[in-house]
């Protein structure tokens, strides 16, 4: 989609979504409103009212519906922006919040400067596809932990204690530790969760088979130990180009792992990660964060990093190490990829070696 704001549109339509029906204000090159009003958000509604303005530049917010009206306004012939509404808080701050007041802004703003609404680039058709396979993954094991969490505080309320187990195996762990009549009270939550626990492993055999033959370059971030297909896969979807970057170390703040700030003066406090971008590729990321860190993994310039930083104490120290870990690994698997080149886990400690024989 074009986000070039040295181009001329004769036309501006600002459109504020909603769930039913959605609220536009059509504005000519010289600023005046042609036309405003309510629309149906259905493909039909919207072909039907809008397929005859000619070429017109649309402005809409990021959102539910915002992929496919993009996709249906871009097939129309029509210029698209989409505002990152995260950031556009001239609407979300405005203390005259109205649909038709929104319309009329996005409009504007879309006429004058796009940059102003922080627009971004969406992702193609393909790439969201697959992108719901993961996250149908995710809401699954978020649905089975649920209802593990429920066996378990069940149990104990009743005098019992299950033994340490993973989700996956307690459907078959939890057989002859508690009296038939409990269990029996207990089948159905058990036979769901083997049922999910069957629907998670078929997801990942399709996730593997995907990283396999339709995203090869998954195998370049998978290098890094703890890396599985599942975090490869995501982490190459949501980048989705590996040049999109100008600099490497800016997939971090993409990603939200940046710390937020609020500096003013001498005052310049420190303050939590920004959480911006896809969440889920977050969460992968603090998860192999996790793993670099604890007892398991092998020796690497990442582990060691993060050990220096949780070692200078502190309250909540080694968490701020984890998240410092997840972002320097973001960095790290986005090198991987865009240059191709074979993984060393210590090549800096490596390099440095000679330095301190040297200097010794």
């Amino acid at each position: 989609m074009s986000h070039d704001t040295r181009k001329t549109c004769g036309k501006t339509l600002g459109l504020d979504l909603g769930d039913r029906s959605s609220r536009f204000c059509l504005l000519g090159a010289d600023g005046k409103v042609l036309k405003e009003g309510r629309v149906s958000t259905t493909r039909t509604a919207l072909q039907r009212r809008f397929s005859g303005e000619g070429s017109i530049r649309v402005v809409i917010e990021t959102g539910t519906h915002s992929p496919w009206v993009a996709d249906l306004f871009e097939a129309l012939g029509h210029e698209v922006i989409i505002a990152d509404a995260r950031r556009l808080q001239l609407i979300a701050r405005s203390r005259r919040k109205s649909d038709r007041r929104d319309a009329d802004l996005l409009a504007r703003l879309g006429r004058v400067d796009t940059q102003l609404l922080h627009p971004i680039r969406p992702r193609t058709v393909g790439v969201r596809q697959d992108l719901t396979l993961l996250r149908s993954r995710a809401v699954l094991v978020e649905a089975r932990t649920k209802l593990v969490n429920h066996v378990r505080g069940t149990t104990k309320s009743l005098g019992y204690r299950l033994r340490s187990c993973s989700a996956r195996s307690l459907h078959q762990q939890i057989t002859g530790q508690l009296p038939a009549s409990i269990q029996e009270l207990l089948d159905p939550v058990l036979r769901t969760i083997a049922s999910l626990t069957e629907r998670i492993r078929e997801l990942d055999q399709r996730i593997e088979e995907l990283c396999r033959t339709s995203y090869p370059d998954t195998a370049k971030v998978r290098q890094v130990q703890g890396v599985g297909p599942l975090t490869a896969l995501c982490f190459v979807l949501t980048i989705e180009q590996a040049d999109r970057f100008d600099r490497r170390r800016q997939v971090g703040a993409y990603l939200g792992l940046v710390p937020r700030r609020d500096q003013s003066g001498a005052s310049d406090p420190e303050l939590h990660i920004t959480k911006t971008g896809d969440r889920m590729l977050r969460t992968l990321l603090i998860q192999c964060a996790h793993y670099v860190m604890g007892p398991f993994a092998h020796d690497s310039d990442l582990r060691r990093f993060g050990q220096r930083l949780a070692s200078r104490g502190g309250k909540n120290a080694r968490k701020r190490a984890i998240v410092a870990v997840a972002r320097k690994l973001a960095v790290l698997l986005h090198s991987l990829w865009s240059t191709r080149e074979v993984y060393e886990p210590l090549r800096n400690a490596a390099a440095a070696a000679p330095t301190l024989e040297a200097s010794a």
